[in-house]
């Protein structure tokens, strides 16, 4: 098996826990800012030494060139904007439809990746994208059917919805540009370099909006260390790993298998909260497994 599909699966993996670990910190009366805050301030830091314990131990590297920044910032900024327009989404009342656009976020990866880095797919590869969405989208349940057709998909939470998965997408793309500037060697290096320049310029990014909008809200992440500190351990973790497929492979293709998690979400919910799995969800499953393996034996 490819390092970039064991680097795609382990970054699904430590993503569910973050979700599950955040889902407690929800309890600390934290805003939405103030969450997606602290799943920066507390990864930056680990990133960053990681970085300087591996310069120390002579990794060699270059300081990274404009490009690099430009793709650093802008993966950034649309990973914390499409964060945000995921949280409004939970807001309003018909938020099925918008949540069902961000489900195809790996199409958007794919379309941004061919427009700004020239990623081309396979078509056996498409296919096998177009099954895990399929597989995704039955996951995500029925869509809401009250009003005209229309109408939901013209709505609000569609525009939210579809804005988000274009921004998740644009991030994706963008941090396997950054990744590709970093003149070094190993991936794993170049991953790393990667993660502590985002992670550290989110970190700054929004500090600087919190403390002109919610100027208490970093007191009460810094209070919620116990947990948040485990948020940021994991979300570097994950992130460490995002990044590492994205630098040894097409984008779209590390979010199609990246889709798992959705699996590892649903078995968290069984084996955690004794919750059924409905038909509906056992087929769902079924075809984003398909599209996983067809994705492991075809690339």
């Amino acid at each position: 098996m490819d390092f970039w599909i064991v680097a795609s699966l382990a970054a699904a993996l430590f993503q569910t826990v973050r979700f599950m670990l955040q889902k407690h910190l929800a309890q600390a009366t934290l805003s939405a800012a103030g969450a997606t805050f602290a799943r920066f301030v507390y990864s930056a830091p680990l990133a960053v030494l990681a970085l300087g314990l591996c310069l120390l131990a002579g990794a060699q590297l270059s300081a990274p060139g404009m490009s690099f920044w430009v793709y650093g910032a802008f993966g950034g900024a649309a990973q914390i904007t499409a964060t945000v327009c995921t949280v409004l989404l939970f807001g309003r009342r018909n938020f099925a439809v918008g949540i069902t656009f961000i489900k195809v976020e790996v199409l958007m990866t794919a379309l941004v990746g061919l427009v700004l880095l020239g990623d081309v797919l396979s078509q056996l590869g498409l296919i096998a994208i177009l099954i895990g969405v399929t597989g995704v989208l039955i996951l995500s349940g029925p869509v809401e059917r009250t009003g005209a057709l229309w109408r939901r998909l013209l709505s609000p939470s569609a525009a939210l919805g579809l804005f988000a998965g274009a921004l998740f997408g644009v991030s994706a793309v963008c941090y396997r540009g950054a990744s590709l500037e970093v003149a070094a060697d190993a991936p794993l290096l170049r991953a790393l370099v990667t993660l502590a320049a985002v992670t550290t310029l989110q970190t700054l990014g929004m500090a600087l909006w919190l403390s002109i909008r919610e100027p208490r809200e970093i007191a009460r992440v810094m209070a919620a260390w116990r947990t948040a500190g485990w948020i940021g351990l994991t979300s570097m973790a994950g992130s460490f790993s995002w990044f590492t497929a994205f630098t040894l492979q097409n984008a779209a293709y590390v979010k199609a298998v990246g889709q798992v998690e959705l699996i590892f979400a649903i078995l968290a919910s069984v084996l955690f909260f004794r919750e059924k799995i409905t038909l509906r969800e056992w087929l769902g499953m079924a075809l984003l497994s398909g599209s996983i393996f067809a994705l492991v034996l075809w690339l």
